[in-house]
Protein backbone atom coordinates (compact mmCIF):
# COMPACT_ATOMS: atom_id res chain seq x y z
CA UNK A 1 0.00 0.00 0.00
CA UNK A 2 1.32 3.43 -0.85
CA UNK A 3 1.90 6.19 1.68
CA UNK A 4 -0.64 8.37 -0.17
CA UNK A 5 -3.34 5.72 0.18
CA UNK A 6 -2.51 5.24 3.86
CA UNK A 7 -2.65 9.01 4.41
CA UNK A 8 -6.24 9.10 3.12
CA UNK A 9 -7.17 6.08 5.26
CA UNK A 10 -5.90 7.88 8.37
CA UNK A 11 -7.88 10.99 7.43
CA UNK A 12 -11.10 8.95 7.14
CA UNK A 13 -10.46 7.09 10.40
CA UNK A 14 -9.82 10.35 12.29
CA UNK A 15 -12.52 12.39 10.52
CA UNK A 16 -14.53 14.76 12.70
CA UNK A 17 -16.69 17.81 11.96
CA UNK A 18 -13.70 20.05 12.76
CA UNK A 19 -11.63 18.31 10.06
CA UNK A 20 -14.11 18.82 7.22
CA UNK A 21 -12.40 22.09 6.30
CA UNK A 22 -9.29 20.06 5.36
CA UNK A 23 -11.16 17.87 2.87
CA UNK A 24 -9.70 19.59 -0.23
CA UNK A 25 -6.23 18.68 1.02
CA UNK A 26 -7.23 15.03 0.45
CA UNK A 27 -9.66 15.17 -2.50
CA UNK A 28 -9.71 17.00 -5.81
CA UNK A 29 -12.08 19.94 -6.33
CA UNK A 30 -14.14 17.80 -8.75
CA UNK A 31 -14.00 14.54 -6.77
CA UNK A 32 -16.80 12.06 -7.38
CA UNK A 33 -18.30 10.56 -4.22
CA UNK A 34 -20.88 7.79 -4.45
CA UNK A 35 -22.61 5.69 -1.82
CA UNK A 36 -26.03 3.96 -1.73
CA UNK A 37 -27.78 7.32 -1.20
CA UNK A 38 -25.63 9.86 -3.06
CA UNK A 39 -23.72 10.33 -6.27
CA UNK A 40 -22.14 13.78 -6.26
CA UNK A 41 -19.24 15.69 -7.77
CA UNK A 42 -17.12 18.22 -5.96
CA UNK A 43 -15.37 18.55 -2.63
CA UNK A 44 -18.11 20.85 -1.33
CA UNK A 45 -20.82 18.29 -2.10
CA UNK A 46 -18.77 15.49 -0.51
CA UNK A 47 -18.21 17.67 2.56
CA UNK A 48 -21.96 18.31 2.85
CA UNK A 49 -22.58 14.56 2.87
CA UNK A 50 -20.07 14.08 5.68
CA UNK A 51 -21.53 17.08 7.57
CA UNK A 52 -25.02 15.58 7.23
CA UNK A 53 -23.67 12.29 8.60
CA UNK A 54 -22.18 14.01 11.66
CA UNK A 55 -25.43 15.91 12.26
CA UNK A 56 -27.52 12.72 12.19
CA UNK A 57 -25.21 10.02 13.53
CA UNK A 58 -23.55 10.29 16.93
CA UNK A 59 -20.31 8.65 18.09
CA UNK A 60 -19.13 7.96 14.54
CA UNK A 61 -16.28 5.46 14.27
CA UNK A 62 -14.78 4.36 10.99
CA UNK A 63 -12.03 1.73 10.79
CA UNK A 64 -10.39 0.28 7.72
CA UNK A 65 -9.74 -3.45 7.92
CA UNK A 66 -7.84 -4.24 4.75
CA UNK A 67 -6.43 -2.23 1.90
CA UNK A 68 -5.01 -3.26 -1.44
CA UNK A 69 -3.81 -1.03 -4.21
CA UNK A 70 -2.73 -1.23 -7.81
CA UNK A 71 -1.37 1.98 -9.24
CA UNK A 72 -3.81 4.84 -8.60
CA UNK A 73 -6.65 2.56 -7.44
CA UNK A 74 -7.13 1.46 -3.85
CA UNK A 75 -9.62 -1.02 -2.44
CA UNK A 76 -10.52 -0.61 1.24
CA UNK A 77 -12.75 -2.82 3.39
CA UNK A 78 -14.07 -1.11 6.51
CA UNK A 79 -16.50 -1.02 9.44
CA UNK A 80 -18.71 1.95 10.29
CA UNK A 81 -20.19 2.35 13.77
CA UNK A 82 -22.31 5.03 15.38
CA UNK A 83 -25.65 5.78 16.96
CA UNK A 84 -28.63 6.63 14.78
CA UNK A 85 -31.59 8.05 16.70
CA UNK A 86 -29.88 6.93 19.91
CA UNK A 87 -29.59 3.29 18.82
CA UNK A 88 -26.37 1.49 17.91
CA UNK A 89 -25.79 1.25 14.18
CA UNK A 90 -22.92 -0.66 12.61
CA UNK A 91 -22.17 -2.17 9.23
CA UNK A 92 -19.33 -3.33 7.02
CA UNK A 93 -18.55 -2.03 3.58
CA UNK A 94 -15.91 -1.51 0.95
CA UNK A 95 -14.66 1.44 -1.05
CA UNK A 96 -13.00 1.75 -4.42
CA UNK A 97 -10.85 4.86 -4.40
CA UNK A 98 -9.09 6.32 -7.42
CA UNK A 99 -6.30 8.83 -6.88
CA UNK A 100 -5.34 11.69 -9.17
CA UNK A 101 -1.73 12.26 -10.22
CA UNK A 102 -1.29 14.84 -7.44
CA UNK A 103 -2.09 12.18 -4.79
CA UNK A 104 -5.54 13.46 -3.93
CA UNK A 105 -8.69 11.36 -4.31
CA UNK A 106 -10.47 11.81 -7.65
CA UNK A 107 -13.18 9.20 -7.04
CA UNK A 108 -14.46 7.49 -3.88
CA UNK A 109 -17.19 4.90 -4.32
CA UNK A 110 -18.63 3.20 -1.23
CA UNK A 111 -20.40 -0.16 -1.38
CA UNK A 112 -22.56 -1.39 1.48
CA UNK A 113 -25.96 -3.03 1.97
CA UNK A 114 -28.36 -0.10 2.41
CA UNK A 115 -31.35 -2.47 2.54
CA UNK A 116 -30.08 -4.65 5.36
CA UNK A 117 -27.91 -2.09 7.11
CA UNK A 118 -30.26 0.89 7.00
CA UNK A 119 -33.78 0.41 5.64
CA UNK A 120 -34.47 -2.73 7.69
CA UNK A 121 -33.91 -0.64 10.84
CA UNK A 122 -36.73 1.78 9.98
CA UNK A 123 -40.22 1.36 11.43
CA UNK A 124 -42.77 -0.39 9.20
CA UNK A 125 -40.68 -0.61 6.02
CA UNK A 126 -37.95 -2.42 7.95
CA UNK A 127 -40.27 -5.24 8.95
CA UNK A 128 -41.48 -5.60 5.38
CA UNK A 129 -37.94 -5.68 3.98
CA UNK A 130 -36.78 -8.20 6.59
CA UNK A 131 -39.77 -10.40 5.71
CA UNK A 132 -38.96 -10.18 1.99
CA UNK A 133 -35.30 -10.95 2.60
CA UNK A 134 -36.26 -14.11 4.54
CA UNK A 135 -38.74 -15.15 1.85
CA UNK A 136 -36.21 -14.72 -0.98
CA UNK A 137 -33.33 -16.44 0.81
CA UNK A 138 -32.27 -19.87 -0.40
CA UNK A 139 -32.71 -22.42 2.36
Amino acid sequence: MSAIHDRYRRYLEDLSPAMLGDLETYVTADVRFKDPFNDVRGADAMGRIFQHMFENVQDVKFRAHDMASEGPVCFMSWRFEGKLRGKPWAFDGASIIRFAEDGRVAEHIDHWDAGGDFYEHLPIIGSLLAFLRRRLAVE
